[in-house]
């Protein structure tokens, strides 16, 4: 018989386990770690993302930057008694004549705000001038009133500015302190105008002062920044009117370089004092403002021969 004899295995072949391996590999140096990886962190592979590692700064959507909050203004509670004792028409105090025509006329002007937005009108579309050609027309009674009344509408507020600063009858009539406004932040940049606004107990109704009054207010007005921060009061908020009662136009100049930034402009003609005259040549100042409305003021008339207001008495 033939002998058969078992091949055996090559020299290089061992029967180490995979431990022994392991043992003999760090103990000549090949599992050491890398001196230039002193923390003893593993080189990772090149081209991959770890799934637990969030993506790289470079992948991640940039978050937007905050708005910054416009700076708080001031508090003031309007004063029912004076409101009362100047004519005005008394928040929450019931249906009155006064109320009701007041009411048909800031409804026409109200539409003519939302028009002109329609229209391409901008910013100014917001901005109501109220004057009158000679003083002593009841002007700022008619711009305090109109305030009033747009206050209790429902989808819109509005800011009064009263900038005849020669005598504050809006402020006083309200009973609201005077302060730093319009005037100032025109001439100072660093001066936020919203810091300047009187925030009132009255819903719907705020009030900034005229402010300090300067020797060119004419001047300030006719400026870039007046544009600027009579944008701001309205900024975010398409739905504010402002409304802005000024001197008369044939005794002072400012009015008629506020036409030029406002959407309309109210002349209060007083029934049976102001003389065509008077009235055609404040018109003629007031031109830069391409909508100009009369407001007739003091006048009795109703060809039923009723008043508004006898209903609901």
């Amino acid at each position: 018989m033939t002998e058969h004899h078992r091949p055996q295995a090559p020299a290089e072949m061992t029967t180490e386990s995979l431990l022994e391996r392991a043992i003999r590999a760090f103990e000549s140096g090949a599992l050491r770690p890398d001196p230039k990886n002193v923390g003893g962190t593993l080189p990772r592979p090149t081209g991959l993302l770890d799934p637990v590692a969030p993506a790289p700064a470079a992948l991640a959507p940039a978050a937007p930057a905050a708005r910054p909050a416009p700076p708080a203004g001031r508090f003031g509670k309007v004063d029912r008694e004076r409101v009362r004792a100047a004519g005005l028409i008394v928040p929450d105090g019931g249906i009155t004549g006064q109320l009701e025509e007041f009411r048909i006329i800031k409804r026409q002007l109200l539409v003519q705000v939302e028009n002109l937005q329609r229209s391409g009108g901008g910013s100014a579309a917001q901005r109501i001038l109220v004057t009158s050609a000679l003083p002593g027309e009841g002007k700022s009674h008619c711009a305090a009133n109109l305030a009033l009344s747009i206050a209790a509408e429902k989808d819109c507020d509005v800011l009064l500015v009263d900038f005849d600063s020669a005598k504050n009858t809006v402020l006083g009539a309200l009973g609201l302190a005077n302060g730093p406004g319009l005037i100032d932040a025109v001439a100072d940049p660093s001066l936020d105008v919203r810091s300047c606004v009187i925030a009132t107990d009255v819903p719907g109704l705020s009030v900034l002062p005229g402010g300090r009054s300067t020797t060119h207010d004419n001047e300030y007005m006719a400026s870039a920044r007046a544009v600027e921060v009579l944008d701001q009061l309205t900024a975010g908020n398409p739905r504010r009117v402002v409304l802005i009662d000024s001197p008369p136009t044939l005794a002072a100049s400012l009015p008629v370089e506020l036409a030029k930034l406002v959407g309309q402009t109210v002349v209060v003609v007083a029934a049976g004092t102001t003389n065509q005259s008077s009235i055609e040549d404040a018109v003629s100042l007031l031109s830069g403002c391409g909508n100009l409305q009369l407001l007739l003021n003091g006048i009795q008339f109703s060809p039923s021969g009723r008043r508004y207001g006898t209903y609901y008495s």
